[in-house]
């Protein structure tokens, strides 16, 4: 549609590819500001992406019918998805949605942030990504008790999401891998969930003795653009 945005898009010059360090480093801007980071140029360009004002968020639509799907699928029938970890919950994507996983690196931050999901700017291989956070689209709270414990089992890293144009990035604090989940375990999410988090799960799913919540991505990519205007 005409108002939907790609995440991605913007109409800027990515010249930190061509001239700057990851180019050719013939920018003069260099020898005054040494990395693209620093240069109000790369910050122009972040800040082109995240300058829209943004609307409220309408999550109802997502919570009718949100194992629908899974119910039309045959008997035996398994689905791939992308096992992660943020905080102490496990959750799930579709695995076709992922272009790749990456180290963590530095996230552009930007002043005046409308959106607390909205982390900034990250570059990853060139092309400037919008980096969300999960935690806030979902509204996890953190649990400080098992916080020491649990980071003892951290591995941070950033999952680059991508439907159609619209690309993404989101921080996780660890990656289990891919794994095929029987459809005929999904079970509706629980009345516990938060309405964002209910708004974004398809459905829930038995995993290692543990439940993994299914994320809904049309949903979430919804909600993305939604959030960035």
């Amino acid at each position: 549609m005409a108002e939907q945005t790609a995440i991605h898009q913007a109409s800027f010059d990515d010249c930190w590819n061509r001239i700057g360090v990851r180019g050719d480093s013939s920018c003069e801007r260099l020898e005054e500001y040494v990395r693209c980071l620093n240069c109000p140029v790369f910050e122009t360009a972040a800040a082109r992406l995240l300058e829209r004002p943004i609307p409220l968020v309408d999550l109802a639509r997502h919570e009718a019918g949100a194992t629908t799907h899974a119910q039309h699928q045959p008997r035996g029938a398994t689905q791939s998805f992308l096992v992660f970890r943020i905080g102490d919950e496990w959750l799930a994507l579709p695995t076709a949605i992922f272009k790749r996983i990456v180290q963590t690196r530095p996230v552009h931050t930007l002043p005046h942030r409308q959106h607390r999901a909205v982390l900034g700017v990250v570059n990853v291989q060139g092309e400037l990504l919008v980096c969300l956070s999960l935690a806030h689209l979902l509204g996890f709270e953190p649990d400080t008790a098992s916080r020491d414990d649990r980071a003892r089992h951290d591995m941070p890293r950033l999952l680059v999401v991508s439907r159609a144009e619209e690309h993404a990035v989101f921080p996780v604090d660890q990656v289990d891998g891919v794994h095929r989940l029987a459809v005929d375990t999904f079970c509706p999410p629980p009345a516990t969930l938060s309405h964002a988090a209910a708004a974004h799960t398809r459905a829930v799913a038995p995993w290692r003795g543990m439940s993994v919540g299914l994320l809904d991505a049309d949903a979430l990519f919804d909600t993305l653009n939604r959030s960035l205007g």
